[in-house]
């Protein structure tokens, strides 16, 4: 297994993988359905190093994109010693093998190589499954949030409380 950043040529293959996550967020009950993305927003985060792929046997198993700033989401949280995690997507060929945790010991090194105290990340509505499984992989959950302005937000963050969490590293 490697973890690298994300190249152009991967695009097609991003857009499969959150089409695959959003038809099985549909599946479930209750939980918030991803929008269909932009492909510029993931252009750019490509081009800018901060879209990330793990690559098993040849394939994307799992990808996921960061950022240094989350204004609009963390709001008078938000700081600039945080990298925050968005739009996990796992290929169903590797589901159940909980990269989650190999993804908080990426994050937790490339954290401290970046001089960042702490790795964040966000979800919607009272999903109590993932709520669970991130606090298995380490994170703090922060509590649940009305978001004040989510007007440059995608659409799934519209009338949804958005659910906090964070490892902090200074600990």
């Amino acid at each position: 297994m490697t973890i690298k950043n994300s190249r152009i040529e991967d695009i097609d293959e991003i857009f499969r993988l959150y089409k695959i996550a959003s038809d099985y967020q549909k599946e479930k009950k209750k939980v918030v359905v991803w929008p269909e993305f932009k492909r510029v927003l993931v252009a750019t985060e490509i081009a800018e190093k901060r879209q990330w792929k793990m690559i098993i046997d040849d394939e994307i198993a799992c990808l996921w994109a960061i950022t240094f700033s989350d204004a609009q989401i963390w709001e008078e949280r938000d700081n600039a010693t945080s990298i925050y995690i968005h739009r996990i997507a796992t290929n169903p060929k590797f589901r159940g093998n909980n990269y989650m945790n190999t993804i908080v010991t990426w994050a937790k090194t490339y954290a401290q190589s970046t001089e960042k105290q702490f790795i964040r990340l966000d979800t919607l509505g009272n999903n109590t499954k993932l709520i669970e499984h991130y606090q298995k992989a380490g994170f703090d959950f922060l509590g649940m949030f009305d978001l004040k302005n989510t007007d440059m937000l995608p659409d799934h963050y519209q009338d949804q409380p958005a659910c906090l969490f964070e490892i902090d590293l200074g600990q």
